[in-house]
């Protein structure tokens, strides 16, 4: 499944979702994961519903979008493209959290982490 990570230096989850202006894309499975590609995001998108739909639109090919902070109305626009938001509340390193993703996907995965695994 492709999982973006917001981040300024590829290495951190060190950004919050609507002001991040950089994404890594991961591919991730239980045994192995594999970056992508970074995807830059223009932050003068205008509004702030703008900037959120702009970020959406350009992630809508990931299963999981983790950043350090998300507000509501951006979880739910994500949540209604069948994005899961996952927010870290914290700088966490991006390969703490692909580690964190294998085990759930070796263990017992909840039914839609399963679904996006598959596509």
């Amino acid at each position: 499944m492709k999982v973006a990570f917001a981040t300024s230096t590829g290495i951190a989850v060190d950004e919050s979702f609507k002001k991040s202006s950089s994404f890594s894309i991961w591919e991730i499975g239980p045994r192995e994961a594999l970056y992508v590609n970074q995807i830059t995001i223009n932050r003068d998108a205008g509004s702030e519903d703008g900037r959120i739909r702009d970020r959406v639109d350009a992630l809508a090919h990931c299963a999981i979008v983790c950043s350090r902070d998300i507000n509501g109305q951006a979880a739910a626009k994500l949540a209604a493209q069948r994005i899961h938001p996952m927010k870290t509340g914290s700088i966490l390193a991006v390969e703490e959290v692909i580690g964190k993703l294998q085990k759930v996907l070796q263990g017992n995965p909840p039914p839609w982490m399963r679904k996006a695994e598959r596509l």
